[in-house]
């Protein structure tokens, strides 16, 4: 394919095809691996600390480097970073495929994490750069609806590569997809960088990812660890002190990754603790939705990935049908909106009981869709509106590790519930689960 000019349709339409790709591929990633842990746990003679590193690693590499993957790209170059991201990512998708033990498959997953900051991270500066005005909150729709659906099928997906051809599918299945994004990256997309970007906030980098590290670490570990042992306690205090380190170094930097004074505004802070709202109340609630089909309920993975269907639908539909009146209407109200139609979903699938049948979720389905549909692309178009188009890259990494940050302490929170206070059964169903004992599909591999 010949190269092709900066600003010209094929480019800006090549480029949003490369990072929807890729985006629902690496975001497919954190829900599909859960229906495959039992025959990993089983083929690999894993033990329980080894199949959780299955699921930390990746999400701890891609929730500490996703702000430091922002900066870099800022500053390097936008093409190139995502360039490095499909390649990291598709290697260590190979290597997970290949693994021949439990050890090689937490470090290949630790990879695949490290590819994905990197390509998280330069979705909407990409789109932010290519794109303006109507045209940018029509692609970022696209994007938007792209990850809700990628989420929400992840436990589908999962199920019929696991039922088909083995839980080494879920894997192998990422590696012709980022051969067709590297294709793309090399031949239909153009650089971009920040000029004024002179030097690398190497304090910055540390600090935050050090951090942020620490905290995720401290609170996916919490439950098995014991939310009072030393061990947490002692890194989760680790973590707040250099995150407060860090907000301390970025606020004498001359050319901050993350510019501090941006919280100051309303707009910018409010759309942080949506974003982050919005992973914690509904995305980090997936697993355990897919523990209680399958576990409570008995559904195979495959079913419970099929009755995640009226969610997806709706996060995937309502970008796409809305997006006149979302170039018209006023951001905040979208935003509301979204966040009110989630927060009654939640409240529609309160009080579920073993004795529940599945279509008990719809409603709450339906509605958290729609919610869902409505804010995502309305917080990601506004992310990027409170910057220079040059930072698009800073704005890009702070809403997604909002986002990240939100997945991982929800579903921490949730995990502290589940043992604390949903009955007895279903605690103990869903420890069962999380030791790969609980399928019966481990049982007939054998």
């Amino acid at each position: 394919m010949p190269p092709m000019e900066a600003g010209s349709p094929e480019v800006r339409r090549w480029t949003l095809i490369a990072v929807c790709v890729t985006t629902f591929m690496l975001l497919l990633d954190i829900t599909i691996v859960n229906v495959a842990l039992p025959s990993i746990q089983h083929r690999l003679k894993a033990d329980l600390t080894g199949l959780q590193w299955v699921v930390d690693a990746y999400a701890l590499a891609l929730a500490a480097l996703i702000l430091t993957a922002g900066a870099l790209a800022d500053r390097f170059g936008r093409r190139l970073l995502f360039t490095f991201g499909v390649v990291v990512f598709s290697s260590a998708s190979l290597l997970c495929g290949l693994a021949w033990n439990i050890t090689v498959l937490d470090v290949a997953r630790g990879l695949q994490g490290i590819g994905g900051a990197a390509l998280f991270a330069t979705a909407l500066a990409l789109i932010g750069h290519e794109y303006r005005g109507p045209e940018r909150f029509g692609a970022i729709a696209v994007w938007g609806a792209t990850v809700g659906a990628a989420v929400a099928s992840g436990p589908l997906v999962g199920g019929v590569l696991t039922d088909a051809f083995g839980w080494r599918w879920v894997f192998f299945v990422n590696v012709p997809v980022g051969a067709f994004a590297l294709l793309i990256a090399r031949t239909r997309m153009i650089e971009s960088r920040d000029l004024g970007a002179l030097r690398t906030d190497l304090a910055g980098l540390v600090s935050f990812t050090a951090a942020l590290f620490l905290i995720v670490f401290g609170l996916l570990r919490g439950n098995a660890e014991g939310w009072g042992s030393g061990l947490i306690f002692s890194t989760l205090v680790a973590g707040v002190v250099l995150l407060a380190v860090f907000v301390l170094v970025e606020a004498r930097q001359e050319r901050p990754m993350l510019d501090i004074s941006l919280f100051r505004r309303p707009a910018f802070l409010g759309v942080s603790l949506a974003t982050f709202a919005i992973g914690a109340g509904m995305f980090a609630l997936f697993p355990y939705l897919s523990i209680y089909l399958q576990d409570i309920l008995g559904t195979s993975p495959l079913g419970a990935g099929l009755r995640f269907l009226p969610l997806t639908a709706f996060v995937f539909l309502v970008p796409l049908l809305t997006r006149g009146i979302a170039q018209r209407a006023q951001p905040w109200v979208l935003a509301s909106l979204g966040l009110l139609l989630v927060s009654i979903a939640l409240l529609l699938m309160h009080g579920l009981t073993t004795g529940s049948r599945w279509t008990a979720l719809l409603p709450g389905f339906v509605i958290g869709g729609i919610g869902i549909g409505l804010a995502n692309p309305t917080l990601a178009a506004a992310a990027l509106r409170t910057v220079d188009p040059a930072r698009s890259g800073m704005a890009s990494g702070i809403n997604n590790a909002f986002r990240l940050s939100g997945v991982s302490i929800g579903v921490a929170a949730l995990g502290a519930v589940l043992e604390g206070r949903v009955s007895t059964s279903l605690a103990s169903t869903a420890h069962v689960h999380s030791q790969g004992l609980a399928s019966p599909r481990a049982a007939r591999e054998g």
